[in-house]
């Protein structure tokens, strides 16, 4: 746990975001989903995947959600203010809930998101309370997967789906570091993507849909590194604020690692009967 929040965690956040808007020229105390996308959208092909799962697990509006590691909520906030969901956003790192919800009150969606600091293999909720469990790149950290689907399950109600965005593990070994969900490999703990597959379906889950997006994720990765390269300076507001000075190794290696097979990124929805 400590050292997770180590890796995430980030002070004086807030104060940065804001001091970026303000110079960018947004009003902080008013601020839109769309002014934060860059920076709280933390996964794979940003809102369009959020978006994409959306979709691919038919959430409709009114839908209570439970987003598991979902850090700032950026992808909370996209599912409230475009879905009209009621998203609990659970996180293990202290800061980014309280970021989190000081971002979101800024959007106005505070009476549709809000956020629990706590550990997805101990969630402090009750049984069957959701309709969904959302997870967008938390598998990564969390070791004992084993657990961290059973918890999911205790929590949805029968006839609610597990909707994921995930980075499992590739064909070839080892990966290239650093990541940006790890600096080396004590925290990275992916598992090979049948595996996780099987998990899941051993769990108790029936499989809706399993779609293997790697390939338009390493297209993303590769536009994104091209950006970088072109740039004189970073964009002010982005995701360099959350993973600071090794924010374009870990993009570059994120190139190699899916070219070279050494993980895939998968989209799945899961049925709890």
């Amino acid at each position: 746990v400590r050292s997770v929040n180590q890796h995430y965690g980030r002070a004086y956040l807030l104060t940065a975001i804001l001091a970026v808007l303000r110079a960018t020229g947004r009003d902080p105390a008013s601020i839109t989903t769309d002014d934060l996308a860059a920076v709280d959208q933390f996964h794979i092909r940003g809102r369009e995947a959020t978006l994409e799962l959306a979709r691919l697990a038919e959430i409709a509006g009114d839908t209570r959600v439970l987003d598991v590691g979902g850090g700032l909520g950026g992808p909370a906030r996209t599912l409230a203010a475009e879905r009209g969901c009621h998203v609990t956003v659970l996180d293990l790192t202290e800061e980014y809930c309280r970021v989190g919800e000081e971002l979101t009150a800024r959007t106005g969606l505070g009476q549709r998101v809000v956020f629990r600091h706590g550990n997805a293999l101990q969630m402090p909720f009750e049984d069957q309370t959701f309709a969904v469990a959302w997870t967008q790149h938390t598998s990564m950290n969390i070791e004992d997967k084993e657990q961290l689907y059973r918890e999911i399950r205790r929590v949805l109600r029968p006839g609610g789906r597990l909707a994921m965005h995930e980075i499992l593990g590739g064909t070839a070994t080892p990966m290239y570091f650093p990541v940006p969900w790890a600096r080396d490999p004590s925290v990275n703990f992916l598992r090979p993507a049948p595996a996780v597959r099987a998990l899941i379906a051993g769990s108790g889950f029936e499989e809706v849909a399993w779609v293997d997006v790697s390939g338009a994720s390493l297209e993303w990765f590769r536009q994104r590194v091209a950006a970088m390269q072109a740039a004189p300076a970073p964009s002010p507001l982005g995701l360099h604020l959350l993973l600071g000075s090794d924010f374009g190794p870990m993009f570059r290696n994120q190139v190699r690692n899916l070219e070279e097979n050494r993980i895939a990124v998968v989209q799945a929805v899961w049925l709890r009967p």
